[in-house]
Parts: structure tokens; C-alpha cells; sequence
């Protein structure tokens, strides 16, 4: 996106919100962030600016995003505090409300990895990215619903949207990422339980599972995610293809849509469906365990086969 147009504040479908996007200092934060400038708001550049495993600390990388941000005529701010933390959390909703005067929409995009075999899964890797994941979407989260909640009961009815970010992984699982898997499967149960508890005070909440390339991806995955040879060609993996859903889903412009999960990958959109009752039997008693087994394998017999978990084996 280097190399556009100024930014007209007074244009584009999020024109006058203020957007918080937390993990925006590289990859899919950065580019929504940037994204969200180009449609007019104003953004907060959340990023503690840690190491792809979450080790170490720099205010360096939400400074730069912000720098990008001001440099083609947007309004930006940098935060590079904790947001695992209470205080955190906290501030990261008082810089938006202290520096452009209110809140709009949430973006909850901070993560990191440490992929491990789950019987090699060390006790404090699987604490931490359950941490970053987890609590790092809950607390903003929780900080942000108070504030709308609030406004709500002035009167001020605010349109505010959250949009989490799941993964495949969480999904459908991924082996080597147990820990991973289970935080991104958590934000989408998270997601469900917001958007129907938050929706009284005017607050949609949508997920997206999102495919690109980003540090945590692209040595994960290394060759699916790599950049096309010719500079003309289409970069089906560029986390700037992710933005545009995430940008229309934080604007007034989706009015109506919450609870939802989308997986977005390259020019691709895609609505996920989630658990839904297939075939079921009911005795109208107590089943023996032999019994169980027979009617379960019978079930399975008429169900759909469950998507392969990625990383199995054939």
C-alpha cells in the first residue's frame, strides 16, 4: 500500500470513526490499519513490538505504522503497552478516547507462536500464547464493550463494531499448534457469547479467520505463503487482501451482521458455517454403552466426513 494517494478524512466508508487495531506494527495488523486510514478514520497502532515467539519489547513498529499513516495525510496514534495486561487494555481504549474523543471499532489482531508437538508442548509456551490470544482479544474487548456500554445508556447509541481474528487452526486444528489452535478456537466461542451479550448497546462482533502472509506464517508455512516470482502477478498471499472485509465489517456499512465467522485468503471471502446437528438417534431411554457404540457408528455412517486437520497425514 506505500505509495498512495493522500488520505481524504472527509471520504471512504469509515470516514470520522476511530478504529483501534492491536498487533498493527507488521503484517495483517499493519495493513488493516492502513486500510482503515485510507477509508477515512482515524487509527490507534497497537503493537508492544515483540519477536515472533513474543519475546522482547519495542515501541518501534506502531511508531513506524503511524508514521505511514501521517505521511499519506491520515490521523494516527501509536500505543505500545500490554494489552494481556488490565492496564493495558485500559489504555489502549483511554489513547483512542483521549486522543480523537471516542471509540468506534475494535480490531483484535495481536498473536504469536510457539509451535511445539503437544507431548513436547512446554507448561509456559502453552500460558503464553493462550495469554496473547485469549486475553490479549478479552481485555480490549472488555474495555471497549464498557465504554460503548455507557454511551448506550446517554442515549448516544453508537453503531461500534469488534472484529476478532480466529485462524484455520482454530478451525479446523493444526498439528504442531496446539496451543494455537485451542486460543484461536476459544476467540470464536468468545465471538459468539460478545455479539449476543454486547448487542443491546448497539455493538456487532464478527471473527474472521484470515490466510497470509505475515512472521508467524510465512516460516510456518513457507512455501504456500511466498510471494509470487513475477512483481505483476496476482500476491494471492499478501495480508493486505485480508483488509478489505475487515475494513467493510468496522464501517457503518455492515449494519446488521454479527456473529459471524468469515475465512478470508487471497480474492476469496468465504462465510463459515460452524457446528450444526447432523444425524441423530434418540432411544427415549437410557442407552447401554454397546448400544451407544453401535447407534454412534451408524450416525457416522450418514454424517459428512469432517474436513482433514491441516498437517495430518494421509
Amino acid at each position: 500500500m506505500g505509495g498512495s494517494a493522500p488520505l481524504d478524512g472527509n471520504h471512504g466508508i469509515c470516514a470520522g470513526r476511530v478504529v483501534i487495531v492491536t498487533g498493527a506494527g507488521r503484517g495483517l495488523g499493519r495493513a488493516h490499519a492502513r486500510a482503515f486510514a485510507a477509508e477515512g478514520a482515524r487509527i490507534v497502532v497497537n503493537d508492544l513490538g515483540t519477536g515472533p515467539d513474543g519475546s522482547g519489547a519495542s515501541a518501534s513498529p506502531a511508531e513506524e505504522v503511524v508514521a505511514e499513516i501521517r505521511a499519506d495525510g491520515g490521523e494516527a496514534v501509536a500505543h505500545a503497552a500490554d494489552i494481556t495486561t488490565g492496564e493495558g487494555a485500559r489504555s489502549l481504549v483511554a489513547a483512542a478516547l483521549d486522543t480523537f474523543g471516542r471509540l468506534d471499532t475494535l480490531v483484535n489482531n495481536a498473536g504469536f507462536l510457539r509451535d511445539r508437538m503437544l507431548v513436547n508442548l512446554d507448561d509456559d509456551a502453552w500460558d503464553a500464547v493462550l495469554r496473547v490470544h485469549l486475553r490479549g482479544h478479552f481485555l480490549p474487548l472488555k474495555h471497549a464493550a464498557a465504554y460503548w456500554r455507557a454511551e448506550a445508556k446517554a442515549g448516544r447509541g453508537p453503531e461500534a463494531r469488534i472484529i476478532n481474528t480466529s485462524s484455520g487452526a482454530g478451525l479446523l486444528g493444526s498439528v504442531g499448534q496446539g496451543g494455537y489452535s485451542a486460543a484461536k478456537a476459544g476467540i470464536v466461542g468468545l465471538t459468539l457469547v460478545a455479539a449476543e451479550e454486547l448487542a443491546p448497546y448497539g455493538v456487532q462482533v464478527n471473527a474472521i479467520a484470515p490466510a497470509a502472509r505475515t512472521r508467524m506464517t510465512e516460516r510456518t508455512f513457507a512455501e504456500t505463503m511466498a510471494a509470487p516470482d513475477d512483481p505483476a502477478a496476482f500476491d494471492a498471499m499478501a495480508p493486505e487482501n485480508v483488509s478489505p472485509l475487515v475494513v467493510w465489517l468496522g464501517s457503518a456499512d455492515s449494519a446488521g451482521v454479527t456473529g459471524r465467522v468469515f475465512e478470508a485468503e487471497a480474492g476469496r471471502i468465504t462465510v463459515m458455517e460452524g457446528w450444526r446437528p447432523g444425524p441423530t438417534a434418540d432411544k427415549g431411554a437410557r442407552w447401554s454403552p454397546a448400544e451407544a457404540g453401535r447407534a454412534a457408528r451408524k450416525l457416522l455412517e450418514a454424517a459428512e466426513p469432517p474436513l482433514p486437520v491441516y498437517g495430518a497425514r494421509g
